[in-house]
């Protein structure tokens, strides 16, 4: 069943999100996700059906950022 997460992030511009675009894309079951760089808190919202949170923030933290769930 697809599930939205969503995290606080340290990813603040498009040369940040070409940096974390293979480590997300990398992931398995990374159906989609976008990062909101306009808001205070840089929103990372991942829909999939098979990551769990750990392993988005562990994709998040290799790629050299931080993630932190919301909610």
């Amino acid at each position: 069943m697809e599930k939205t997460l969503k995290f606080k992030t340290n990813i603040k511009c498009m040369g940040c999100i070409a940096k974390i675009t293979p480590e997300l894309d990398a992931a398995a079951g990374a159906s989609h996700w976008e990062v909101d760089i306009s808001t205070p808190d840089k929103v990372l919202t991942v829909t999939t059906d098979a990551l769990q949170a750990e392993e988005v923030v562990a994709a998040v933290e290799k790629a050299g950022f931080r993630a932190t769930v919301v909610g």
